[in-house]
């Protein structure tokens, strides 16, 4: 599969590299650098057992020393309280500004590697190693990094570009359902919002990427990263267009938060794009076929129902503490057409709340 060159102010700034193995990745990090830097592998527990050795075992003759740091998987695990961890621990050994860190996860991972990236004296260089669907055709591209606070979602950021994104696709393979539906969140949201082609062709090929037949995914996987390259190469500070890849993601941050993280973050964003959906209908964007054609698109990635009891009140809320919040209103992203979102400042909190109470009276999210 052919890689994907990251640019930013026309000038390039990063590969995003395609294979089946991490065998390209000792000699892309020396392109890097020097070979006496040291190496951090950053992860998480799970995805540290299955393959935290290989990775050690790949770098280990291209870098002066390498070392791991580990924690407890999970969004609990997003805060300030590892990168504080992390900075002891890059401290303790010695690490200076030519020295590096690698991502080895989903987007946990990569967020607070890359944030600790970012502010470790005053920026050091990163490489996303992203092992969850999710992150490989999202959260690794476009220099967004983060961690949690208070549990308000991403509150604390900064935007610091990687050095390299390396994808082993063949991890796919590891992925459980569920954790591949909630990647599947991200894909179709790209569709959604910039090509409605791409939209189709993942209506089309449902099954075959519930199958996982890999020739699909890698071509799913490289197109998704197409339209995320291209909206963050156009805004890599999110000042204009970048906004619309948060589609869905208001009310779906919101649920991810009411719901304690109980849903993962693609499931969220699922139903975030569900409401969504009624929102951009009840404003007279899209047909009503279209709101058909795309609640009968997500429901088939196996979404999560909400609870009929939830506190709607409690989740409108929650995005008051949103970082999308501009004064008083709400950025929120809508549909004009499949394949093409827009801002819109005025959405209410009856509009929201109106579309929650529509959603929970839905069976299995059928219209």
């Amino acid at each position: 599969m052919k890689d994907l060159t990251v640019h930013l102010n026309e000038e390039p700034i990063y590969n995003i590299v395609y294979s089946d193995t991490f065998e390209k990745l000792p000699d892309l990090i020396l392109e890097l650098g020097s070979e006496k830097r040291k190496i951090c592998v950053v992860s998480e527990t799970n995805v540290a057992s299955l393959y935290m050795d290989a990775i050690l075992l790949s770098i280990k003759d291209c870098c002066s020393k390498a070392i791991q740091f580990v924690f407890p998987e999970g969004e609990q695990s997003k805060n300030l309280n590892t990168v504080k961890d992390l900075y002891e621990k890059l401290i303790l050994e010695q690490f200076d500004r030519n020295d590096l860190l690698i991502a080895l996860g989903g987007g946990v991972v990569g967020d607070l590697t890359g944030f600790t990236a970012a502010t470790y004296l005053r920026g050091i260089d990163f490489i996303q190693i992203p092992t969850s669907l999710l992150s490989q055709v999202d959260s690794s591209i476009g220099g967004k990094t983060g961690v949690d606070f208070d549990s308000y979602k991403n509150m604390v950021g900064a935007f610091h570009m990687p050095k390299l994104v390396y994808m082993n696709l063949s991890v796919l393979n590891t992925l459980d359902n569920r954790q591949f539906c909630s990647g599947m969140g991200e894909i179709v949201k790209h569709g959604l919002i910039k090509d409605a082609t791409y939209f189709n062709w993942l209506k089309d090929n449902s099954t075959s990427i519930e199958n996982k037949d890999m020739s699909i995914l890698y071509e799913m996987v490289r197109n998704s990263c197409i339209v995320k390259k291209n909206v963050v190469e156009n805004d890599p500070t999110e000042k204009g267009e970048r906004a619309l890849l948060n589609f869905g993601h208001t009310l779906g941050h919101a649920i991810e938060k009411y719901m304690n993280f109980e849903y993962l973050h693609g499931e969220c964003v699922f139903i975030g794009m569900l409401l969504a959906t009624i929102i951009s209908y009840n404003k007279g964007n899209i047909s009503l076929e279209d709101k058909k054609l795309i609640f009968s698109t997500i429901s088939a990635f196996n979404v999560p129902i909400l609870p009929k009891d939830i506190d709607i009140e409690k989740i409108l809320s929650y995005t008051k503490n949103d970082k999308k919040v501009v004064g008083d209103k709400v950025k929120f992203i809508l549909l004009k057409n499949i394949g093409e979102a827009y801002i819109d400042m005025d959405v209410t909190s009856d509009d929201m709340r109106a579309s929650l109470n529509e959603l929970l009276k839905l069976d299995n999210y059928e219209i």
